[in-house]
């Protein structure tokens, strides 16, 4: 069997061969490559999990080079003890409430084909329970009770998933609910009910499922608030309700997300349901609720975080909890709720765990975090607002460097999902390009998540042209503004921002100088051929169908406009990518190569759908700093 560290640095497989890189770093001013490798090598600490009795905390850093599981004293009295395996590439924890085992899922060779593994928080007993098969995928859950922990298993040969209890003891399998695309978000304490999410993209919703019967019921009805749209469930304190974040269509709630609650009787049969919290001006990104009848609201206003305490009876805000940084993207709160781990970023500092009391807002830093990088050149990006020709408000993330004043070299950053979305959080690519003289501006395009449902959905299936015409507005409003020198624009964009830059650069030769597309498709019908089922089945609202909507597949696909690029481009991916494989950038690569066009390949061994091993997060940075300092 080969091992997780050799599989992680392993060649390419056979057909994925990478050309030399035309734009070496080694091009970059020394000084420039110094600031861009601190930048890009910056460790970080995510996904905080508090221990039953908040003595300890267990989470994810990528301090060693990979992302691994480390567990620390909150006083910092020991120093932190790595509890994964040698090469392990850790995705995410969770501590069993009786505080006897953690819960750990781990990205095999950098493939989404998660893995789950319980180990005890003193190190013993480390073993892996669920996706045995290297074809399943495993979904994180959540722990029901001392020993047990529900997740859902997809098996790989199709685009279903299950939902299933796991004994952490004996690694014993008891399915609970079966069919559809089950992501459980809760289980009852009797373990009587689950509340899993089913659906496809931007159309979830969960289902209470009677364990005894096999018996699933829809929470929300269709015309009920909430109903269109749920992404997650809990049940009350008192086990008799359910509340759901949920996309809350019409006025007063404008399509946001809020909190809705939903009676439920002793039979599992769900009744009316009332709206919680809305707001017309923010999305909920999570919640807490705790047992003085209050909830902790975590909001997304603008793409900033506010955290707030609601009164759950009438929704009113009992206090504004201030944060240091700008995005937090996870949480963690002790059983009494008056302790919270938060996982804090900013445009200055990587993912940090903070200790922080919902009560008063006083923020310490945990003594085991790793340390701020020290760049010069890291700047604070500034809200950019501005409108698509048809009325619809667009916005984005402005970076510029120290000293710029009128129109720069610029690189438009595009996110992915689509249903991503930039915010004033770490961005070490960003980060590194301001470093290496270039203007960023990072656009949420429709599409993007974080503005309300309706912005969400505005780019489904053949409504995506819209999301193409704004790619062209966004070029046209920085010129404008003078921000951006017409000829020296950039493109750039991971996952789907790869996609997207592709887009553009197929459709108006003209409009970027360069672009550098990382993890993207370049062709929707073999993504669907290629990707894992369950992610093409999850993905067809957003794109369409395989079969029915092969032409509109087509017509979207940047490959089939190929001939028409004329920018130097650098395809950028891990070569063990499983969401969008590596044949999308290399099939590209070569039929430019074959016409002659300027194009270049870089496949970073063992890495997958995100790039996580350090060196080649600086090789990244370094690559594309370097080639938009060659082209622009």
């Amino acid at each position: 069997m080969v091992s997780p560290l050799t599989d992680r640095r392993s060649s390419a497989p056979a057909g994925l061969l990478a050309a030399p890189a035309e734009a070496s770093p080694e091009l970059l001013p020394a000084e420039v490559r110094s600031a861009v490798t601190e930048i890009a090598a910056a460790p970080g600490a995510w996904c905080p999990a508090l221990s039953p009795d908040g003595s300890c905390v267990a989470y994810v850093t990528d301090r060693s080079g990979i992302p691994r599981l480390e567990v620390a004293d909150l006083d910092g009295a020991a120093p932190p003890v790595v509890l994964s395996g040698p090469g392990q590439e850790v995705v995410s924890v969770a501590w069993s409430p009786d505080g006897g085992w953690l819960a750990y899922l781990v990205s095999p060779g950098g493939s989404i084909c998660a893995e789950l593994h319980v180990v005890r928080p003193d190190g013993s007993d480390a073993r892996l329970v669920a996706g045995e098969d290297p074809r399943a995928t495993v979904f994180a859950g959540g722990w029901t009770g001392p020993g047990h922990y529900a997740c859902s298993i997809a098996p790989g040969d199709g685009p279903d998933a299950d939902v299933v209890l796991v004994d952490a003891a004996t690694g014993e399998h008891r399915t609970l609910a079966r069919g559809g695309f089950l992501a459980v978000t809760a289980v009852s304490t009797d373990e009587r009910f689950v509340l899993a999410r089913r659906g496809p993209r931007a159309y979830r919703h969960v289902v209470v499922v009677d364990v005894a019967t096999g018996v699933q019921r829809r929470l929300i009805g269709l015309d009920a608030p909430g109903g269109i749209a749920s992404e997650d469930g809990r049940f009350g304190p008192d086990g008799r309700s359910v509340y759901l974040r949920a996309s809350l269509p019409g006025e007063p709630f404008a399509d946001r997300s809020g909190l809705v609650q939903v009676p439920l009787s002793e039979d599992g049969v769900p009744g009316a349901g009332r709206v919680v919290l809305a707001r017309p001006d923010a999305d909920l990104d999570g919640y807490a609720l705790r047992a003085d009848g209050t909830a902790l609201a975590v909001w997304n206003a603008g793409g900033v975080t506010e955290l707030r305490v609601h009164a759950l009876s009438d929704g009113s805000c009992v206090r504004e909890v201030p944060l240091p940084e700008p995005v937090m993207p996870g949480w963690s709160l002790s059983a009494d709720g008056a302790t919270m781990i938060a996982e804090l970023t900013g445009p200055r500092s990587p993912r940090r765990l903070v200790r922080l009391s919902p009560a008063d807002g006083t923020a310490e830093p945990l003594p085991s975090q790793p340390p701020r990088p020290r760049a010069a050149g890291l700047v604070t990006p500034v809200r950019y607002d501005y409108r698509a020709p048809d009325g619809l408000p667009l916005s984005g993330w402005l970076y510029v460097p120290r000293g710029v004043r009128g129109p720069n070299r610029t690189v438009v950053s595009f996110h992915g999902g689509p249903e991503g979305e930039e915010r004033p959080d770490w961005s070490p690519l960003a980060q590194s390009l301001v470093a290496a003289g270039f203007t960023v501006f990072a656009p949420n395009v429709r599409g993007s998540g974080g503005f309300g449902r309706a912005f969400l959905t505005a780019d489904d299936g053949p409504a995506r042209e819209g999301s193409f015409a704004d790619v062209v507005t966004t070029v046209t409003e920085l010129v404008a503004a003078g921000i951006a020198a017409p000829g020296r624009i950039g493109a750039h964009g991971w996952s789907y921002g790869g996609y997207l830059t592709l887009v553009a650069l197929t459709r108006w030769p003209d409009l970027f100088a360069a672009g550098v597309t990382g993890a993207g498709m370049s062709d929707l019908r073999t993504f669907f051929a290629g990707t894992e089922p369950w992610m093409a089945a999850a993905s067809v609202t957003e794109y369409g169908d395989p079969v029915a909507d092969r032409d509109l597949l087509t017509a979207l696909s940047p490959i089939t406009d190929l001939e028409r690029l004329t920018s130097p481009v650098l395809f950028v991916h891990g070569d063990r990518d499983t969401n969008v494989p590596a044949a999308e950038s290399v099939q590209a690569h070569q039929a430019l190569q074959a016409r002659g066009a300027p194009s270049d390949l870089l496949l970073l061994p063992g890495e997958g759908h995100t790039i996580v091993g350090r060196d080649h997060l600086v090789e990244l940075s370094e690559r594309v700093a370097a080639w938009f300092d060659r082209w622009l």
